[in-house]
Protein backbone atom coordinates (compact mmCIF):
# COMPACT_ATOMS: atom_id res chain seq x y z
CA UNK A 1 0.00 0.00 0.00
CA UNK A 2 1.26 3.46 -0.84
CA UNK A 3 -0.03 6.59 0.86
CA UNK A 4 -0.94 9.51 -1.35
CA UNK A 5 -1.47 12.68 0.65
CA UNK A 6 -3.86 15.14 -0.95
CA UNK A 7 -5.33 18.49 -0.02
CA UNK A 8 -8.38 18.48 2.24
CA UNK A 9 -10.67 20.00 -0.42
CA UNK A 10 -9.60 17.37 -2.97
CA UNK A 11 -10.17 14.59 -0.45
CA UNK A 12 -13.64 15.82 0.49
CA UNK A 13 -14.60 16.15 -3.19
CA UNK A 14 -13.27 12.68 -4.07
CA UNK A 15 -14.84 11.13 -0.99
CA UNK A 16 -18.25 12.67 -1.76
CA UNK A 17 -18.08 11.63 -5.41
CA UNK A 18 -16.80 8.14 -4.47
CA UNK A 19 -13.86 8.31 -6.88
CA UNK A 20 -11.31 6.72 -4.52
CA UNK A 21 -10.56 3.01 -4.78
CA UNK A 22 -8.93 0.40 -2.58
CA UNK A 23 -8.21 1.68 0.96
CA UNK A 24 -9.59 4.97 2.20
CA UNK A 25 -8.82 6.40 5.61
CA UNK A 26 -11.84 8.24 6.89
CA UNK A 27 -13.59 9.02 10.11
CA UNK A 28 -17.32 8.90 9.56
CA UNK A 29 -18.98 9.81 12.81
CA UNK A 30 -22.71 9.54 12.23
CA UNK A 31 -24.71 10.42 15.31
CA UNK A 32 -27.22 7.88 16.49
CA UNK A 33 -27.21 4.15 16.99
CA UNK A 34 -25.83 1.15 15.10
CA UNK A 35 -28.61 1.28 12.51
CA UNK A 36 -27.86 4.94 11.77
CA UNK A 37 -24.18 4.20 11.21
CA UNK A 38 -24.96 1.19 9.03
CA UNK A 39 -27.27 3.31 6.89
CA UNK A 40 -24.44 5.78 6.22
CA UNK A 41 -21.53 3.35 5.89
CA UNK A 42 -22.78 -0.11 4.85
CA UNK A 43 -26.24 -0.03 3.24
CA UNK A 44 -26.64 0.57 -0.50
CA UNK A 45 -27.09 4.26 -1.25
CA UNK A 46 -25.32 5.46 1.89
CA UNK A 47 -23.22 8.60 1.49
CA UNK A 48 -19.92 6.77 2.02
CA UNK A 49 -20.85 3.34 0.62
CA UNK A 50 -18.81 2.22 -2.38
CA UNK A 51 -20.44 -1.20 -2.72
CA UNK A 52 -22.96 -3.25 -0.81
CA UNK A 53 -24.18 -6.74 -0.11
CA UNK A 54 -27.84 -7.63 -0.74
CA UNK A 55 -27.85 -10.04 2.22
CA UNK A 56 -26.88 -7.15 4.53
CA UNK A 57 -29.23 -4.64 2.89
CA UNK A 58 -32.27 -6.93 3.33
CA UNK A 59 -32.04 -7.34 7.12
CA UNK A 60 -31.44 -3.62 7.43
CA UNK A 61 -34.80 -2.96 5.77
CA UNK A 62 -36.37 -5.61 8.02
CA UNK A 63 -35.06 -4.01 11.21
CA UNK A 64 -36.40 -0.58 10.21
CA UNK A 65 -39.98 -1.83 10.62
CA UNK A 66 -39.40 -4.21 13.56
CA UNK A 67 -41.10 -2.93 16.71
CA UNK A 68 -39.80 -5.61 19.08
CA UNK A 69 -36.57 -4.26 20.58
CA UNK A 70 -35.09 -7.73 21.17
CA UNK A 71 -35.76 -8.90 17.61
CA UNK A 72 -34.36 -5.65 16.19
CA UNK A 73 -31.24 -6.04 18.29
CA UNK A 74 -30.78 -9.61 17.04
CA UNK A 75 -31.08 -8.47 13.42
CA UNK A 76 -28.47 -5.73 13.99
CA UNK A 77 -26.12 -8.23 15.66
CA UNK A 78 -26.48 -10.55 12.66
CA UNK A 79 -25.68 -7.66 10.33
CA UNK A 80 -22.67 -6.72 12.46
CA UNK A 81 -21.37 -10.28 12.21
CA UNK A 82 -21.75 -10.26 8.42
CA UNK A 83 -19.85 -6.95 8.18
CA UNK A 84 -17.14 -8.37 10.45
CA UNK A 85 -16.88 -11.67 8.53
CA UNK A 86 -16.43 -9.86 5.21
CA UNK A 87 -14.05 -7.26 6.62
CA UNK A 88 -16.05 -4.40 5.18
CA UNK A 89 -14.23 -2.12 7.61
CA UNK A 90 -10.71 -2.35 8.94
CA UNK A 91 -10.38 -0.16 12.01
CA UNK A 92 -6.82 1.14 11.92
CA UNK A 93 -7.11 4.11 14.22
CA UNK A 94 -8.80 4.82 17.49
CA UNK A 95 -8.96 8.37 18.72
CA UNK A 96 -7.44 8.97 22.09
CA UNK A 97 -8.96 11.75 24.09
CA UNK A 98 -5.99 13.29 25.84
CA UNK A 99 -7.15 15.19 28.89
CA UNK A 100 -5.41 16.23 32.04
CA UNK A 101 -6.21 17.55 35.47
CA UNK A 102 -3.95 20.07 37.17
CA UNK A 103 -3.00 20.12 40.86
CA UNK A 104 -5.43 22.97 41.63
CA UNK A 105 -8.49 20.95 40.57
CA UNK A 106 -10.55 19.61 43.46
CA UNK A 107 -12.90 17.37 41.50
CA UNK A 108 -12.41 17.18 37.73
CA UNK A 109 -15.65 15.70 36.45
CA UNK A 110 -14.00 12.93 34.40
CA UNK A 111 -16.16 9.83 34.46
CA UNK A 112 -19.29 11.51 35.79
CA UNK A 113 -21.07 10.81 32.53
CA UNK A 114 -20.41 7.25 31.36
CA UNK A 115 -18.36 6.94 28.13
CA UNK A 116 -18.12 10.75 27.80
CA UNK A 117 -14.48 11.63 27.11
CA UNK A 118 -14.44 15.12 28.61
CA UNK A 119 -14.97 16.69 32.01
CA UNK A 120 -18.64 17.22 32.53
CA UNK A 121 -20.83 18.73 33.75
CA UNK A 122 -18.52 21.72 33.59
CA UNK A 123 -20.44 23.60 36.26
CA UNK A 124 -19.56 20.94 38.85
CA UNK A 125 -15.77 21.19 38.50
CA UNK A 126 -14.23 22.52 41.68
CA UNK A 127 -10.89 24.06 42.58
CA UNK A 128 -8.94 23.27 45.73
CA UNK A 129 -9.15 25.91 48.41
CA UNK A 130 -12.29 27.64 47.07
Amino acid sequence: MKLRPIARAAFIKGYAEKTFRNVIQSGPGAFGNAATRYEACVIKGGPVVYGSYPDIDAPYQQQTVELDHTKREAILHKMQQLVYDRTVFAPIWQLAFLNGVGPRVGESGFGRIARFPYTSPYEDITLKGT
